[in-house]
């Protein structure tokens, strides 16, 4: 993309805050945040560095997205960097992205706290602290009735399930509720997103006068709590800011780079006593970006999920207004310290940083020893039957070399004394709802498959059968063998990428061995098929009946 063109794109944007992406063949190059996109995105025109002016030539089209607020653009900016992982951003290697909470686009929309929203659904957020989220949304499912549950359990039900028992859903599976009535439910949830904090709040109120009135007191000081966070959750969340030397929880940051790889390392002290620190890994595609920059890509990629510290000490300031602007709406006071015990602490946490170990990130091992793009997402595959019965099998999740159980999945196969054609069900299965859009997890960066050769040409004839392109290696367990399309790798023993693809097999073998077992164990009889005869009578009966055998 020339300048010309660039100016062309700017020329159509909005005067707002948000997000923009520049994309190569659907590929995103660069995320960045703006105050103004129409302003921001036009700058580029006239790139600031080398890096900035490859990046822009290479680039083939400009994606935005407007935000009501200069932080709901820091925040998203957060999220898109660490889910598209795009080379042109300094990148944290090891953190999950802001919660968001999403309205689907179905006929009976579903409510839920998510990621990585649906195309197609109404997204809100994204937001710092997911507990005060959950909160709300329960808050607002026990008010409106709004459905929580999958589409599998939502489709076919003769009866309404739990969630409608204790007041969390209307049950329009079932009918309960007709479609308008839902809908306008829904809209009112809609409205509460949209900065309309009575249509939350005035029903909660009411309940609460109610149960206190019944002296119901329990019930009305959880619906006190709950009020509060409702009534807060628009507003700046953070707690008022103490003296330094009263301060209940600091973060200290220091940085150390080398080449296109950072290191930041973060000392917590409570009441004066250092309690924890640790260190991680960021990609940095140009040293241009210096400490300051370094410093601001993780503060505002590493703070999801987490309770956010009183204060935040620093070497130098990260030069970043917005993100100034969403610590100090959070309460949180962002210092350079000059002197004294302050200054010592960032010293410390600079020394941290540079005896860390930049060779010690396995995930950038493996992609170097692969020669592939860094694998953020790897999924691993094992199979488990004895002598073809109870055949399953097992799909786990790691992301940045740690297990990620929520993205676990399993599947019984069909029984037959078969490795080799189970292995290929499997992967064919796990593929066919990659392309066909049934699976809500992102794509993965590499797939691991537990075996050998037979294994992984029987995995990658499943890839290739439904075209879903993604790269796959497996590992042998006799020799501990890489095994490569291009032919087996033969790593050390001490290996730290060898010990994540170990970690991975391992993982993916227990956790198929596990199902496996669940199923065999399951011994049916025709006691089963007994009307009033429950799992206690059933053995009771049976331990009577060897008893009378023997």
């Amino acid at each position: 993309m020339d300048g010309a063109e660039l100016k062309e794109h700017a020329a159509t944007l909005p005067r707002e805050p948000g997000v923009y992406q520049f994309l190569a063949d659907g590929t995103t190059l660069y995320v960045g945040k703006a105050v103004d996109l129409r302003g921001r995105v036009r700058s580029y025109a006239d790139p600031r560095s080398a890096r900035i002016r490859r990046m822009v030539q290479g680039a083939e089209s400009i994606d935005f997205a407007v935000t009501d607020t200069e932080t709901q653009a820091l925040l998203l900016e957060a999220n898109l960097i660490k889910r598209h992982q795009p080379r042109y951003n300094v990148r944290l290697k090891d953190d999950k992205s802001y919660p968001l909470v999403q309205l689907t686009d179905h006929e009976f929309p579903r409510i839920e706290i998510t990621r990585d929203p649906d195309a197609a659904a109404t997204a809100f957020g994204p937001f710092t602290n997911k507990g005060i989220v959950e909160v709300v949304v329960k808050a607002l499912r026990e008010v409106y009735g709004v459905r929580g549950c999958s589409d599998h359990k939502f489709s076919g039900r003769a009866r309404p399930c739990l969630d409608h028992d204790i007041g969390l859903c209307t049950a329009p599976c079932t009918g309960e509720i007709g479609r308008e009535a839902y809908v306008e439910d829904v809209e009112s949830v809609e409205r509460f997103f949209a900065g309309e904090t009575g249509a939350l709040a005035d029903p909660l109120r009411r309940r609460m006068e109610r149960a206190a009135q019944e002296q119901s007191f329990e019930r009305a000081a959880s619906l006190r709590d709950r009020l509060e966070a409702v009534e807060g959750f628009h507003e700046g969340r953070g707690e008022a800011v103490h003296d330094a030397a009263d301060a209940r929880h600091v973060d200290v940051l220091g940085v150390s780079t080398e080449g296109d790889r950072a290191i930041v390392a973060r000392l917590q002290s409570e009441g004066g006593q250092l309690v924890d620190r640790e260190r991680h890994h960021l990609s940095i595609p140009d040293a241009g970006d210096g400490h300051a920059g370094v410093l601001a890509a993780f503060i505002a990629q590493y703070y999801a999920e987490r309770e956010l510290p009183d204060s935040l000490l620093v070497p130098e300031d990260p030069a970043d207004a917005e993100l100034r602007g969403w610590l100090e709406s959070e309460g949180i006071d962002l210092r350079v310290p000059g002197a004294g015990r302050e200054a010592t602490l960032v010293d410390l946490a600079i020394k941290n940083a540079r005896r860390g170990d930049y060779s010690d990130d396995p995930v950038s091992a493996l992609a170097e020893a692969l020669s592939i793009p860094r694998p953020e997402r790897i999924e691993g595959f094992d199979v488990s039957h004895a002598h073809g019965k109870a055949a399953v099998g097992s799909n786990v999740l790691f992301v940045g070399g740690e297990a990620e159980t929520s993205g676990y999945r399993r599947k019984k196969l069909e029984e037959r004394n078969d490795d080799y054609a189970n292995m290929r069900a499997l992967v064919r299965w796990r593929a066919l709802r990659a392309v066909e859009g049934r699976d809500d997890r992102p794509d993965p960066d590499l797939l691991l498959i537990d075996g050998g050769d037979g294994q992984l040409d029987a995995a990658r004839e499943a890839l290739s059968e439904t075209g879903w392109d993604v790269p796959a290696i497996a590992l042998a367990k006799a020799e501990e063998l890489v095994i490569t399309p291009d032919g087996p790798l033969d790593w050390s023993s001490d290996a730290t990428h060898l010990h994540l693809l170990q970690r991975v097999r391992d993982e993916s073998h227990r956790f198929a061995l596990q199902y496996h077992q669940t199923l065999r164990d399951d011994v049916s009889t025709v006691l089963d098929d007994v009307p009033g005869i429950g799992p206690k009578t059933r053995t009771s009966l049976l331990r009577l009946s060897l008893i009378h055998i023997s």
